[in-house]
């Protein structure tokens, strides 16, 4: 009887086999949250859960603590699971093998665990080259220009027609982004904002021209403008594609559309309108920052 009773229990996955589970599931749901593609705009609920939990910026990476979270945590619960419960989970791991159907269950499991780290590994490794390329690049420059603004009249997101020469008598910082991109453009946008906090310049505007006006159309500005956090001075600018494109060229944008998937490849020049409603500087990489002290 008593026999019986010990090969029953071993038959049965016990408390260390579920507490593994439960980590593995915790863990591929926290990483999912910090790291998952959230598509063409991230939601707002989402943006503050990844900067509350992991010190993510908008569209970006988490920061050391974030990552700190993401790696440690799993680490020390394994960790104790192995030092606390060692036996009971090597005699559970080989009872889950041992049959062919639990067997095939695990194969399935560890496959999905597998195309998920993958599709983790794809997005964090082009939010990493996308920040490199915003923030460690090449100095870049700040160069003095001296342009009439385009006259092209596009709509914002209160759908106002707005031209660039809508700014002149006070500065304003001008560059573009699409709302599609998850890399580049949102950390630019963020880049911004916060180089606008730290010069103490929140009177100056950020205009935004969409590099696809294809798919950023009018009606959709306001959204756009809501999950870039722009202030209430703040344009995002679209229009027809012919008119977007005009004054793309206008301002020597340089870019490129893939007609497939309508993702836009392109520079990320930042410029300041000056208050006479002329574009005066343009800046690019660690340069940017500098634009804001040439403001007055």
């Amino acid at each position: 009887m008593e026999n019986r009773l010990a090969g029953g229990s071993r038959e049965r996955p016990g408390t260390a086999l579920i507490a593994l589970a439960a980590i593995l599931v915790i863990t591929a749901a926290w990483w999912a949250l910090a790291l998952w593609p959230a598509g063409a705009i991230e939601p707002e609920w989402l943006t503050r859960t990844r900067a509350a939990c992991f010190g993510s910026p908008r569209g970006g990476l988490p920061d050391a603590g974030g990552w700190i979270l993401l790696i440690g945590e799993p680490i020390g619960m394994l960790a104790a699971l192995v030092v606390g419960w060692g036996w009971s989970l090597a005699r559970d791991i080989r009872w889950m093998i041992a049959g062919r159907v639990r067997r095939f269950a695990v194969m399935g499991a560890a496959t999905v665990l597998l195309l998920g780290a993958t599709r983790l590994t794809v997005r964090t490794a082009r939010a990493w080259t996308a920040t490199r390329a915003v923030t460690f690049v090449a100095d870049g420059s700040l160069q003095r220009v001296d342009l009439e603004p385009s006259k092209v009249e596009l709509v914002d997101q209160a759908l106002r027609p707005t031209s660039l020469a809508d700014f002149r008598g006070r500065p304003a910082i001008l560059t573009v982004a699409y709302a599609h991109c998850s890399t580049v453009c949102p950390l630019v946008v963020s880049a911004l904002q916060s180089s606008r906090r730290s010069a103490n310049r929140l009177d100056i505007p950020i205009v935004i021209i969409t590099l696809d006006p294809w798919r950023d159309t009018p009606d959709r500005l306001a959204t756009i403008a809501r999950q870039w956090s722009l202030g209430p001075t703040d344009r995002v600018l679209s229009g027809s594609v012919a008119d977007v494109e005009r004054m793309l060229d206008e301002l020597q944008v340089g870019r490129g559309r893939n007609e497939t998937t309508g993702d836009v490849d392109h520079t990320a020049p930042v410029m300041l309108i000056d208050e006479r409603g002329r574009i005066a500087w343009r800046a690019t990489g660690r340069r940017v920052s500098e634009l804001l002290q040439q403001a007055r």
